[in-house]
């Protein structure tokens, strides 16, 4: 009886937990959406700067990098790893947004940016689910917690019951 009480709790515990992945991705689709559409302003901006000049991206960034300027040549450096970023994070935007509850569920540490995803489960805020997603992952999430919790139990109660079936034999 208390066994099934330990791992009915356990069960609503990971229900508890799980239930709030689809808010999580949600709030973390968001911030890298934010994140995305800052770096196109800057990318275009960039871009925008150097056409006006008669350059091209690339043509652009080796002038910063061949500046005997320590800045000018730091800028160039900072910007293709703004560049680079920006590919990426839309790149996961994309796919993030293109796939189901349970694809990014299962690819989440693929997805993470750990800056983003720091910033968000710093400012995360539970919510109920309300959506069948949430609902679905509340009771995924309570299954496995009860069968979790129950087998753990099961396995570190067997040498108490082994002795006590012993105790209790009539041969004995």
């Amino acid at each position: 009886m208390w066994r099934r009480m330990v791992a009915g709790i356990g069960g609503i515990g990971l229900a508890a937990v799980l239930s709030q992945f689809p808010e999580y991705a949600q709030q973390y689709t968001q911030r890298l959406g934010g994140a995305v559409d800052e770096l196109r302003v800057i990318t275009t901006d960039f871009d925008r700067a150097a056409e006006a000049g008669g350059l091209d991206r690339t043509q652009a960034l080796g002038r910063y990098n061949a500046s005997n300027d320590e800045f000018l040549a730091g800028r160039g450096t900072s910007m293709t790893a703004t560049f680079q970023r920006f590919e990426r994070l839309s790149q996961t935007l994309a796919e993030i947004e293109g796939a189901d509850p349970a694809t990014r569920l299962a690819n989440l540490p693929a997805y993470l940016d750990s800056d983003i995803g720091r910033r968000t489960l710093e400012a995360y805020r539970p919510a109920v689910p309300m959506t069948v997603e949430g609902v679905l992952y509340a009771g995924g999430g309570f299954i496995l917690g009860y069968l979790l919790i129950s087998g753990l139990l099961r396995f570190f109660a067997l040498p108490f019951g082994r002795r006590n079936r012993i105790r209790r034999s009539p041969g004995y």
